[in-house]
């Protein structure tokens, strides 16, 4: 089984891929994470990443979309794989060829996103600043939406209220993939 989860960054996606992972035993492939490793290489590409990541844009389509595909080519993901933070773009998911079954959009208000990444614990995360994740909730707003409509109109998309318990998420997610 192949899902996406697509969401404004502090909807939960991590918290449901990694549980996810755990109950469909498929892997679970976090673009962000994929970043932010790849940002602290010394290398061009790993400062150019860095960079971008740091100001609150998004990697360019044809880069993202080349390293996700390089990344499922990996004997891990021939049975599927649960992807976190991609496509982002309408132009990326017309790049990306690799036939997913359901994706999954964790709905959460601006608001109550910002009210949890100002809380979360954590790594310290250079490209968490304030004025970082509120580029990313406008980049969320004004990219992602498109995505997924064209999701909705393939028939594929399953929206999940995310501000319900992370229990009652996973739940939920659980049945309407099954079905």
């Amino acid at each position: 089984m192949k899902l996406i989860l697509i969401g404004i960054q502090g909807s939960g996606k991590s918290t449901q891929g990694n549980l996810l992972k755990e109950e469909l035993n498929i892997p679970y492939l976090s673009t962000g994470h994929i970043f932010r490793e790849m940002s602290k290489e010394k290398t061009s590409l790993g400062r150019y990443i860095k960079e971008i990541m740091n100001a609150g844009f998004l990697i360019p389509d044809d880069k993202t979309v080349e390293i996700v595909s390089e990344y499922l080519k990996k004997s891990e993901y021939t049975k599927g794989y649960i992807m976190d933070g991609f496509p982002r773009t309408l132009d990326q998911v017309k790049m990306f060829e690799n036939g997913v079954d359901k994706v999954i959009y964790l709905k959460v208000s601006d608001r109550e996103a910002l009210w949890r990444l100002s809380y979360r614990d954590g790594d310290d995360r250079q490209d968490e600043t304030l004025a970082a994740i509120r580029k990313r909730i406008e980049l969320f707003n004004t990219l992602t939406k498109p995505v997924l409509d064209y999701y909705q109109k393939k028939g594929i998309l399953v929206e999940i209220d995310g501000e319900k318990s992370i229990e009652d998420i996973r739940k939920e997610i659980l049945e309407k993939i099954k079905s």
